[in-house]
């Protein structure tokens, strides 16, 4: 059972170990790396909000969000938007309740933004997430964004 959940940054003494955080082989074409999300991270700068997701001492996850991205730069009335671009909870800690907490963190660091939306998407599939987000009170909006399901999540 989670005790001091925490996001913390990625620095310089957490990132060997951020980057052995692995999900089960069964998740591996639906989650990236967190060594790639890092790399994305460094090339968005302040757009990406990269977390390590502690619990105690104990690393458990990475999440990493976006702020006020447009999914289709191309189209004028594209809306910005902000949420979440990378949930990965380790093989060995996941069904603790920490991806529900890293959620949670997340629209907190939106709503403190002034966000009043969150998006996310998501590889659809029997392994995947979409189950997890509906209980978290995300709804799909029809819309895919290569081949990933968007869905949002309004903040009240």
């Amino acid at each position: 059972m989670p005790t001091a959940l925490r996001l913390e940054p990625v620095t310089p003494a957490t990132i060997d170990a951020a980057l052995a955080l692995r999900v089960r082989p069964d998740q591996e074409g639906l989650v990236s790396p967190v060594v790639k999300s890092l790399a994305e991270a460094y090339a968005h700068g302040d757009t990406a909000w990269p977390r390590l997701i502690f619990d105690g001492d104990r690393m458990v996850g990475f999440v990493m969000a976006f702020f006020d991205v447009r999914f289709h730069p191309d189209r004028p009335d594209d809306r910005p938007r902000s949420g979440l671009w990378r949930l990965l909870i380790d093989a060995d800690h996941q069904r603790g309740g920490y991806g529900s907490f890293a959620v949670g963190q997340v629209c907190a660091e939106i709503r403190r933004r002034g966000g009043s939306r969150v998006t996310v998407t998501y590889v659809p599939g029997p392994h995947g997430p979409a189950a997890f987000y509906a209980r978290l009170g995300f709804r799909p909006t029809g819309e895919m964004s290569s081949d990933e399901v968007v869905a949002e999540l309004e903040l009240t």
